[in-house]
């Protein structure tokens, strides 16, 4: 999970944690407050028509008592009734079709009648079907009880108000998660922003990009990191340039005395009467020439992580692999050796021919190293996924599994090379120029015994026409039984 999905996660917890702290309580106080106002204003309404009805209970004022219970059951929104002294009901809120019904039994009526004090109670209705609240209060004229106000409300009512109360806090409380969250996202985007940008740049670091630097942006300490990436790259990148330039000049310099060297050898060993000094002159002249390939080697890799040059002509590695073989059948052939080229279709890639020239060379001459005599070194050529393909396969030992994970590395020998000659950095070169122009190398056993290099490079794609073979398997570019 990221860290802007944690924080995000985490902001939310604390709101939703605060929310369900603060909003229990309060909606357990909107509904008592609810309740409690519906009760203090039904007990007040009551209260207001006991004090103005007393006037109005003869039979000519009862249009009026019944108009002024109409508006008060308006108001609290339930039914009033009043009745006399015995419990009669004289006037209804609802219409005068119940008037002269007796109300004496009901519980409120009689506590206001008999005790003449105010009664305020929830219980069943079996007329209405559910609970209710009663309000009562007794009707005093002249310090006589002559009847009592009803109050009846409907607690659905008072249910539905604190359900209404209960849902606007709810919407409250999700809008203020919702923006919470906004919030945070913006917060943890601002925060997550710069490690993400530092993430991009170590990759690029570890691609071999030490030219680049992040922006100092964010919190201190985020600045502080960034500050300290961008020394730690700027003097990986100096130190590795001076490595670089060293290993360049040195290999540059020590051309010049090693050739002087080998022509001098060579010399001597053409005026050397006695076979055997010209045998060791021979061999000091064949070191020469290995320490010259060795120096070679090295001003290759030397360059390794240096920005590419621009590419000024593609390479087909038809062309490419059919020149190789022509070059080195000689060579081969001392050995009883034969190379021979062998591809599907022409293939264009994004590469110079110079690099690859020393690619395809260095892949035959190792496994010429390997091979044994009287055997075939097949160059193939193809394409598979997109991407051009050249191989090199030999008839040799093949791999072994300790040797398949570090065949790459410089200096590195195969356990079947020791007591050969070779400088250990020809397969390295391979990889580095292979990933100069964006491809790879690796090196496996073949299908049906020996080693299989594999070189795979982006094919070039001009404006215009498709070029052949661009559609080509690599599964048909390997030769014929190998």
């Amino acid at each position: 999970m990221t860290l802007r999905r944690r924080m995000v996660l985490a902001f939310a917890y604390v709101v939703v944690l605060v929310t369900v702290v603060l909003g229990i309580p309060l909606l357990a106080s909107v509904s008592g407050r609810v309740d409690a106002e519906v009760r203090a204003g039904a007990s007040g309404e009551a209260h207001l028509i006991a004090a103005s009805a007393s006037g109005l209970l003869a039979p000519a004022d009862r249009a009026a008592l019944r108009a002024k219970l109409r508006s008060t059951a308006a108001d609290v929104g339930g039914r009033v009734i009043v009745v006399d002294a015995r419990g009669t009901l004289l006037a209804d809120s609802e219409g005068p079709e119940l008037e002269g019904d007796s109300y004496a039994d009901r519980p409120e009526i009689l506590t206001a009648l008999r005790e003449g004090r105010a009664v305020q109670d929830t219980r069943s209705s079996d007329t209405l079907g559910g609970d209710i609240l009663v309000t009562a209060v007794p009707l005093v004229d002249g310090g006589r009880r002559v009847g009592a106000v009803r109050v009846t409300q409907s607690t659905a009512s008072v249910r539905s108000e604190v359900r209404r109360d209960q849902l606007a806090l709810g919407a409250i409380a999700a809008f203020a998660l919702t923006l919470g969250l906004v919030v945070a996202w913006l917060l943890a985007g601002s925060l997550t922003r710069p490690l993400t940008r530092l993430a991009q740049a170590a990759r690029q670091a570890a691609a071999g990009d030490l030219g680049v630097r992040v922006e100092e942006e964010g919190s201190a300490e985020q600045r502080d990191v960034a500050r300290a990436f961008n020394d730690m790259t700027g003097r990986l990148n100096a130190s590795l340039n001076a490595q670089r330039e060293f290993a360049a000049n040195a290999s540059h310099q020590l051309r010049t005395p090693l050739t002087g060297l080998r022509l001098r050898v060579e010399a001597a060993a053409l005026r050397a009467e006695d076979p055997a000094m010209r045998r060791d002159l021979e061999q000091a002249e064949a070191e020469a020439d290995r320490l010259g390939r060795l120096l070679s080697g090295l001003l290759t890799l030397a360059r390794e992580g240096e920005e590419r040059p621009p590419l000024r002509a593609p390479t087909s590695l038809a062309d490419l692999a059919e020149e190789a073989a022509e070059r080195w059948g000689p060579a081969a052939g001392a050995h009883g050796t034969a190379v021979v080229a062998d591809g599907t279709g022409h293939p264009v890639v994004a590469a110079p021919a110079e690099d690859l020239g020393i690619v395809v060379d260095n892949l035959i001459e190792n496994a010429l190293v390997y091979a044994p005599d009287q055997s075939v070194i097949r160059v193939g050529w193809g394409v598979s996924r997109g991407m051009g393909v050249l191989t090199v396969l030999d008839e040799g030992p093949g791999l072994s599994p300790q040797d398949a994970s570090r065949v790459f590395e410089r200096f590195a020998r195969g356990s079947a090379g020791h007591g050969k000659a070779g400088t250990g950095l020809g397969l390295a070169i391979v990889r580095t120029l292979a990933r100069r122009w964006d491809g790879d190398a690796t090196l496996k056993n073949g299908p049906e015994g020996g080693a299989l290099a594999t070189v795979t490079l982006p094919l070039h794609h001009p404006a215009g026409p498709a070029l052949p073979g661009a559609g080509t398997d690599l599964g048909n570019s390997l030769p014929a039984g190998s």
